[in-house]
C-alpha cells in the first residue's frame, strides 16, 4: 500500500492511498538483516539517538544484528537513511529538509531504500518511533512496559508519508507519563521532567503557572509598594490577592523581572506571566475601568500581559509570553486583542468532565473556546483529567478525551496540558490515561476507543475484557452526574449496584492473569480506586446491598478488605510503579485513609 500524507491547516490528510501487492523493502530474512543503516556525518546529537534507537529496536524485533555506517558517501542499494544529510539530498531530491518543521518528518521508500528524516531537532527521532510504531508494531505503554513484537522476517510496503502533529505542546501530564524517554517515544514534548537536548529537547516553560507573586513578592514589595497589589473593598490588600494590572511603575517593574527571569533560562521559550491560583482581582478605578470597557477581567490582565510581551520583544523575539483564561479571566475581552508573541492558557476547570467539552452542560466554556479562538494566534487548552480531591475514586471520563482533543483541533488550539494525578503512582487507571492522551495529541483524528481497547490488550493481556466491561459499567452507571475535577462523594456511579459490578469484574481480571506476576500486579494496583469507594462507603453500601438484595462480592470484615488494600498499596518489591502515592491533591496518604479502619464497625 502506498499512502502519502499532507498537514493542511494542522490537519491531517491522506492523498493516496493505492494497493501495490510489491514490497519495497526485505529488513530483515530468518533472522539476518537485509538493510544497513546510515547514520550521516552531519547528523546532529537527536539524530545519532534516532538510529540507536532504531538499531536496538529493529534488532530484539527481528533477532538479527544490523550494521551502522556513519561515514559513507554512497549508500549501498539496501538501507535505510536517517536524518538530514548529504546522502539524504542526493538519493531522496524530492524532499526539501529546508521546509520541515522543527518536528515534522518524513517516510519514505524509494526501491530498496527508506528514509526516516525530519526537521530539527526532533523530526528524524519522530520519524523512527512513528516507523516502529505504525510498521513494526512498538508500543511503549509505560516505563516499564513496553510491547515488541518477534518477526525474524520484516518486510514495509512501499511508504510516503509527511507528518506534523497538529499541536506544537502536548503534555499527557499523568505521573506515569513524566518518564523523559517514554515522552520522547509517545511525541509528548512538554516542559515536565525536561526531554535532554541529545533526545531532542523540549517546549522550555519559565516559570509555568501562578507566577504574579513569584514575580512581585508582596513580601518584599507590598510594604513599600502597595498600589501594586489588588484594590479591594476600598483597600490595598496581598491576602488572597492579585496584582494592580493598571499600574504604570509596576508594569515597567514586572518587565525587568521578566527580562531577569528569561537572562537566568536563555533556553526557555514561553514565559510564564499568569494570575495566583485564587480570585481576588484588583477592582481599582483603572483596573475596573478596563474590565467594565472589555467585559472581563481578561481586558486588564490581556492589556498588562501585551505590555510585557511588547516591551520584551527586541531583547528576546523568540519567546512567547504565557498567561491564563482562568476563572475570572476566562471569558474573552471584547476588543482586546493578544499580542502574536501571547499565548492564553484556557482552562476547563468549571467544566462537567463526563461529557465533552461541546456537550451542553459545558455550554459556557465552548463560547470561551470559541471566543479566543477567534482573536488569539496562540490559544492552548489546561485540561483537567483527574478527581483532585481523590485521585483513586473511579472518574469515568475516559471516553471523553478523544472528542474533546479533536474540539482543541477544530478551533485552531495549538497546545494542550492533560493535568492528570501527577504527585505519584497509583492514580485511577493514570497508565491507561498517559498513553491514551499522548496518542491523541500526536494524532487527534485517531480513534480513541480503539487506543484504550489496544491499551487494555496490551497491558492487561487476558484481564482486558472484564475490565472493558468495567469501563462500559462506571461510564453508563455515571449518566447524568456532574464529574467536576473536584467531585462530591456523591454520584451513581458509585452507588452499590454499579460498585459490586465492579468488583465483581475486577476479579474476574484477577483471575484471568492470576499465573502471571507482572499482569496480576497491573491489575491488582488498577483495582484499587473500586475498593478506596467501598471502604469510603462501607457500612451504607453493606446497608443498601441488603435492602436491594445484592450479592456482597468482599469479605464481611472491613478491616481484612483494608489490610489487603494497605498490602497492594505498599507495592511489589523492585517495581516502584506498583507504590500508591498521595491520594488526594491535598497530600492524604494511604495510611492515614486506612486508619479509620483499623477495627471493623
Amino acid at each position: 500500500m502506498k499512502i502519502a500524507f499532507q498537514t493542511v491547516a494542522g490537519i491531517v490528510v491522506c492523498l493516496t492511498a493505492v494497493t501495490s501487492a510489491r514490497t519495497e523493502v526485505r529488513l530483515a530474512e530468518a533472522g539476518k538483516p537485509g538493510v544497513v543503516i546510515i547514520g550521516q556525518p552531519e547528523a546532529t546529537t537527536p539524530e545519532q539517538h534516532a538510529v540507536a534507537e532504531l538499531v536496538s529496536h529493529l534488532n530484539q524485533i527481528t533477532g538479527a544484528r544490523f550494521e551502522v555506517q556513519t561515514n559513507a558517501s554512497e549508500a549501498p542499494r539496501n538501507a535505510i537513511i536517517v536524518g538530514q544529510g548529504a546522502l539524504a539530498t542526493k538519493l531522496f531530491p524530492e524532499v526539501d529538509f529546508a521546509t520541515l518543521g522543527a518536528e515534522e518528518f518524513v517516510i519514505r521508500t524509494k526501491g530498496d531504500r527508506l528514509l526516516l528524516a525530519g526537521g530539527r531537532p526532533r523530526g528524524a527521532i519522530y520519524a523512527v518511533n512513528r516507523f516502529l510504531q505504525d510498521q513494526c508494531g512498538v508500543r511503549w505503554w509505560t516505563p516499564w512496559a513496553t510491547n515488541v513484537p518477534q518477526r525474524a522476517s520484516l518486510q514495509i510496503p512501499e511508504l510516503d508519508v509527511r507528518y506534523q502533529p497538529p499541536f506544537e505542546y502536548r503534555e499527557p501530564f499523568w505521573f506515569q507519563g513524566f518518564d523523559p524517554l517514554w515522552k520522547v517515544r509517545n511525541g509528548a514534548n512538554g516542559e515536565n521532567r525536561r526531554i535532554p537536548p541529545e533526545w531532542g529537547g523540549c517546549v522550555r516553560y519559565k516559570g509555568f503557572a501562578h507566577t504574579f507573586y513569584p514575580l512581585v513578592p508582596p513580601e518584599k514589595h507590598f510594604k513599600d509598594h502597595p498600589e501594586w497589589y489588588s484594590f479591594i473593598k476600598g483597600k490595598r490588600t496581598h491576602e488572597r490577592a492579585q496584582l494592580c494590572l493598571s499600574n504604570p511603575e509596576l508594569r515597567d517593574f514586572v518587565v525587568g523581572r521578566v527580562k531577569e527571569w528569561l537572562r537566568e533560562d536563555p533556553d526557555a521559550g514561553i514565559i510564564s506571566v499568569t494570575q495566583n491560583d485564587w480570585y481576588g482581582y484588583c477592582q481599582c478605578e483603572p483596573c475596573k475601568a478596563i474590565d467594565d470597557a472589555e467585559g472581563s477581567p481578561a481586558g486588564s490582565m490581556l492589556a498588562f500581559v501585551n505590555y510585557i510581551a511588547e516591551k520584551i520583544e527586541p531583547e528576546f523575539p523568540n519567546v512567547a509570553v504565557d498567561t491564563f483564561a482562568y476563572q475570572y479571566t476566562r471569558k474573552p475581552p471584547k476588543t482586546i486583542k493578544p499580542r502574536p508573541n501571547v499565548i492564553v492558557r484556557l482552562c476547563s476547570i468549571e467544566c462537567n468532565f463526563r461529557e465533552p467539552l461541546d456537550h451542553v452542560s459545558n455550554a459556557a466554556f465552548l463560547a470561551d473556546l470559541e471566543g479566543w479562538s477567534k482573536i488569539c494566534q496562540r490559544l492552548y487548552i489546561w485540561d483537567y483529567t483527574t478527581d483532585f480531591s481523590n485521585y483513586l475514586l473511579p472518574h469515568p471520563n475516559w471516553f471523553t478525551h478523544g472528542a474533546n482533543v479533536r474540539l482543541f483541533q477544530k478551533f485552531g488550539v495549538r497546545g494542550v496540558f492533560e493535568q492528570g494525578a501527577y504527585q505519584g503512582f497509583g492514580g485511577e487507571l493514570g497508565e491507561l490515561r498517559a498513553w491514551v492522551l499522548a496518542q491523541l495529541l500526536w494524532n487527534p483524528q485517531t480513534d480513541d476507543r480503539a487506543l484504550i481497547q489496544e491499551f487494555l490488550q496490551g497491558y492487561y493481556g487476558p484481564a482486558a475484557k472484564p475490565i472493558a466491561r468495567y469501563l462500559e459499567l462506571m461510564h453508563d452507571s455515571s449518566r447524568g452526574f456532574y464529574l467536576g475535577c473536584f467531585t462530591k462523594p456523591n454520584g451513581p456511579h458509585r452507588e452499590a449496584k454499579p460498585l459490586m459490578a465492579a468488583e465483581k469484574l475486577w476479579q474476574e481480571a484477577e483471575r484471568a492473569v492470576a499465573d502471571n506476576p507482572e499482569l496480576l500486579a497491573r491489575v491488582r494496583l488498577s483495582q484499587l480506586p473500586v475498593r478506596f469507594a467501598i471502604l469510603r462507603e462501607w457500612e451504607k453500601l453493606r446497608a443498601d446491598c441488603r435492602e436491594q438484595n445484592l450479592d456482597w462480592p468482599l469479605p464481611d470484615s472491613r478491616k481484612a478488605v483494608a489490610d489487603e488494600f494497605a498490602t497492594v498499596a505498599k507495592g511489589v518489591p523492585g517495581k516502584p510503579w506498583t507504590v500508591v502515592h498521595p491520594l488526594r491533591e491535598s497530600g492524604l496518604t494511604v495510611e492515614k485513609f486506612l486508619a479509620t479502619f483499623a477495627q471493623d464497625p
